[in-house]
């Protein structure tokens, strides 16, 4: 009779022990790893305004979309409209100056519910913007061997970042549409008669991307 309990008992304690050491060690942070990977690129229309007037800011960006949450990636983005500088700011004189500020450099964005329908995110661009002034002449005028002369010369560059948000519809597998809000904050924007708050300012945005999502 003891030889039979003292056996049963073993047997319990080896299952027990069998039992603790074949379940996964939990810790409070899981390193669960990459177990899935894409990637996307988002081509997109800001609405925004430099100096206080209004500017149309085409952009595009994309990169490497990690475990269906986190985009690594680039961006860069630049005005396309007219944008009067005054004539007491004009590095030279012209029929029709305008201001062009561009921003390019890292771009993360982290998707929130990446497999419902509608969803959101939110980005930071961190990175390079610039000003420069050139001559808005009609597109048959342009003496396109001026230009390194003239317009390499007055650019200016300095950091800005821009965090903003998206309301994020699904689609198709491929294709999403996400309109949304930034802020775009430079930093000792100097030279080209523009200043950090001239330069800072709210974009709204929409975007639509195209990938492995």
């Amino acid at each position: 009779m003891k030889k039979t309990i003292l056996s049963f008992a073993i047997f319990i304690v080896l299952g027990t022990l069998t039992s603790v050491f074949a379940q996964e060690n939990e810790t409070i942070f899981q390193n669960r790893g990459i177990w899935r990977s894409g990637g996307y690129a988002g081509i997109s229309n800001k609405f925004t305004k430099i100096d206080g007037r209004f500017a149309n800011m085409p952009e595009i960006y994309g990169g490497w979309f990690i475990n269906q949450r986190l985009l690594i990636g680039i961006e860069g983005a630049a005005t396309t409209n007219f944008i009067r500088v005054p004539e007491l700011e004009q590095n030279f004189r012209a029929r029709k100056m305008t201001y062009m500020y561009g921003q390019f450099g890292l771009m993360t964005e982290y998707v929130i519910a990446s497999t419902r329908k509608v969803h959101l995110t939110a980005n930071l661009m961190t990175g390079s913007g610039f000003t420069l002034q050139y001559d808005r002449r009609d597109f048959d005028d342009w003496e396109w061997d001026e230009w390194d002369d003239d317009h390499d010369e007055n650019a200016r560059c300095f950091f800005v970042m821009e965090p903003g948000v998206q309301v994020e519809f699904n689609l198709l597998k491929w294709m999403r549409f996400s309109p949304g809000i930034s802020y775009r904050k430079a930093f000792n924007a100097k030279g080209n008669g523009l200043s950090d708050s001239d330069i800072s300012n709210i974009s709204y945005n929409v975007t639509l991307k195209f990938g492995r999502f």
